[in-house]
Parts: C-alpha cells; structure tokens; sequence
C-alpha cells in the first residue's frame, strides 16, 4: 500500500507542467532545475555527484541544457537511466515551440552523425602517440649519446617541447571521449597522457574544461576568463572592476605586462599551483598516484645525465615554452571575442559569440591541435578532431542563414588579436576608472 502510494506520487510528479517563467527562478545554489528535450529535471542533489562535476551541470541551473547535454554525452541511454529519478515534469506547450534556429542546429547535428563524423580514424590517433613517444625518446637520447653541452641540451629541449604541447591536445581529445567514444578507455588513456606523459591532473583539467565548454567566456561561470586580479578583459569586465575599484592593478599597462606574467608564468606558476592543489584538497588519490609516477620517470632519467639542479632547471624551462605555446594558441580562438555575463543564450549563438576559428594548413593543424577549428569543436565536442573541417562549411552556412558571424583569421592575426583586445579592454578600464573615481 505504502509503495503503491509512493508510485502513485511520482507519477503525479512526472505529468507536472511548467512554464519557463516557474522555471528560470530555480537557479540557486539549493534549488536547481534544468531543461533537457522539453522534459524539467530537479538537480539540486544530483549535481554533487554528477560525473562532469557539480559546477559544469549547474551552470544551467534554470536553463535549456537540451544541445549542452548532447553535446557532452555519448551514451545517451546509459545516461538517461540515472535521469527518472530526477524528472519532475514537463515544460509547458506554449513555452516549447521548437524555434527555427534551435532546429537547424539539431539537423545540423544528424547530419553529421549521417556522415559518420563521430567515427574515430585509429590510425591517425596511433600514429599521434607514436610521434609524441618518438619525440620523448630523442629528448632523452639526444644527452644521452651527445652529452649534455649547449646544443644536445636545447635540441632535448626542443624535443621535449613538442611532446608537452602535442600530449596537451592529444590529451584533450581523450578527455572529451572523443578518440574511443568508450568513457572507460577514454579516461585511461586520459589519465596516461595527461599525467603520466605530460605530469598534469585528469580531474582537474575535466573541472576546469567542461566549465569553459558548458558556458565559453561566460563571466563567473567561464574559470578561463576569471582572470580579473591581473586582466580585465571585454567590455563588460573592465566597466565593472573600473567602477568597483576593488584591484589596484595598473590594467590599462595589461597588453604590455602580459608578455611578462601571462605566457611565461602560466603553466610553471599557476597551473603547477592550481592542479596540486586541486588533487591534494579533493583527494584525488589516482591523480596523485599518476602525478608521482611522472616524477619519479622524469628524475630517474635526467638527474644521471643533468645533476638534480640541472634536471629543474630543465623541467621549469621546458614549462616555460611550453606554457608559451598552450597560451597563444589557447587564447587567440577566445580573449578577442566576446565576454559577457550569462543570457542564457541557444547553444549556436553561446559558441559563436565566444570563439573563431584559424585558416587550415599542415601546420596549423598540427600545431594547435586541430583546434584551428575551435567553433566546429566547441558546437560538437566530442567529435574526433580530424574530422572537424569536414563539418566546418556546414556549419558556416548555418551561420549565415542564421546571421551570425563565422570568423576565420590568419595564425598570426589571431595572435596579434590577444594583445589588440587586452590593450583595448584596458583603456576601457581606465577611462571609467577615470570618470568614475579622479575628480
């Protein structure tokens, strides 16, 4: 009787309709409600153990998380099973129409799904790991055979290089389940390349990058973009720091001083900083395991050939380049474009407002990572990289019916952007700050 009852309960739960005006208040942090396929779900207590992490699924808290949700998930009806517990209801007709631009896009989606653009190519990810592999032996044999004098030591240096900037984007194609489409497989080769190889947090890279895709150069939401105790960035952020005066940081200098603390600094400071930390509070004891395991490989075979103070100096030089790499190629798809607060913006729209792509080559590819075509992945994250500009020109004629900018920049454009867009944040910065707090 008592479980008939409660069956009967939720089926009175699961017939509820909404309007969006019911829905949209459920954007707190002990209240949360999001919309997948027109069906409402109650995440409140979910979003602590969602695998992505609880803050990627809150993000849209009160939202349509309909093309999000699809585009992070591979096995839709595994994922599914955990969702009944946590439907309340339905949103309600009138509010459900299916709008023009929302149903391009899904089209857009089945037609590649059509073309097979979800299908790995194995051999061009083998022969991705064998290269990376390649270049780790000749950085260790270069000293090795030839001594450790000035030139074998930059040319290890060099090669060294190209296997910590290649295993980043490698790394990145696991961690998006994109290589064997498999979550299992997925995260064990995300684990041996991001850590093992590249000396790097599997979890905290996850927490921080399903953020940045969920909500791309979203203010406060966006952990790529919360830069403002040493950039401001936009034309949203410097009017709000300029007005709050709560930082003391000469911005309308940050186009100068970024040669300085952003490109070098990142990855051997910060990162270094964050991902540590990250693994120690959280107890992430793989990670932890992993991290140790790169350390000790990394030591073992150069302190024999270098001495231990030699050894760190190569470590924290190789980070330095390394972290050069990563951030101009990182930040030209991103910083120039738009950087606003949340508007609970389509899916298309978010993306296309917050990322380009640069022109395709041999090069270009391989030296960032296929993501010279940063819209196509950021609209389809979990497609195989090699695969993208196959999608690209559907994607730009969606963009033109819908009217939306699809940009495509030379290399060195998109770099020279990065800096153009901080020296013009930063004069906004300062003539608010002006009109604002000197008299």
């Amino acid at each position: 009787m008592g479980k008939g009852g409660q069956n009967d309960k939720q089926d009175e739960r699961e017939v509820k309709s909404f309007t969006w005006d019911d829905i949209k208040v459920h954007d707190k942090r002990n209240d949360k409600w999001l919309v997948i396929g027109g069906e409402v779900y109650d995440i409140t207590r979910w979003s602590r153990r969602h695998p992505g992490g609880s803050r990627v699924i809150s993000h849209y808290a009160g939202q349509d998380a309909t093309d999000a949700f699809r585009a992070f998930h591979n096995d839709l009806n595994f994922v599914k099973k955990y969702m009944k517990a946590i439907h309340i209801g339905t949103v309600k007709p009138e509010d459900q129409s299916e709008i023009e631009l929302r149903s391009d896009f899904r089209e857009l989606r089945k037609t590649a799904e059509k073309m097979n653009l979800f299908k790995t190519n194995a051999l061009f990810y083998t022969l991705h790991l064998a290269h990376i592999l390649l270049f780790e032996v000749l950085a260790y044999l270069t000293m090795y055979y030839f001594g450790t004098g000035w030139l074998p030591f930059l040319v290890s240096v060099a090669c060294y290089t190209i296997v910590q900037g290649q295993v980043g984007w490698l790394q990145h194609d696991f961690g998006h389940l994109s290589v064997f489409h498999n979550s299992s497989l997925d995260h064990l080769l995300h684990h041996f390349t991001i850590g093992f190889i590249k000396g790097a947090s599997a979890k905290w890279w996850n927490h921080m990058h399903y953020q940045h895709h969920a909500k791309p150069n979203v203010m406060d939401k966006d952990p790529d973009v919360r830069v403002e105790k040493l950039f401001v960035v936009g034309d949203k952020m410097p009017v709000q720091m300029a007005k709050s005066n709560k930082s003391s940081m000469p911005f309308n200098w940050q186009h100068r001083y970024f040669f300085v603390v952003g490109p070098p600094l990142l990855f051997p400071v910060y990162f270094q900083f964050m991902l540590i930390r990250h693994v120690i509070t959280r107890r992430e004891w793989v990670d932890i395991g992993v991290l140790i395991a790169f350390f000790i490989k990394f030591f073992y075979l150069y302190v024999p050939l270098l001495g231990i103070g030699n050894t760190i100096f190569f470590y924290f030089f190789i980070r330095v380049l390394e972290s050069h790499w990563f951030t101009w190629v990182s930040q030209s798809n991103h910083i120039p474009m738009e950087i606003d607060e949340d508007h609970a913006e389509e899916w298309l729209p978010l993306q296309m407002h917050a990322t380009c792509d640069i022109e395709q080559s041999f090069f270009n590819d391989w030296f960032t990572g296929h993501l010279n075509f940063q819209i196509e992945h950021h609209l389809f994250p979990t497609m195989p990289r090699h695969n993208l500009y196959k999608i690209a020109p559907l994607v730009k004629s969606l963009c033109e019916k819908h009217n939306l900018s699809y940009q495509v920049k030379p290399l060195l454009q998109s770099f020279i952007d990065i800096v153009s867009s901080l020296k013009h944040s930063g004069e906004l910065w300062y003539s608010t700050y002006n009109q604002y707090h000197v008299s």
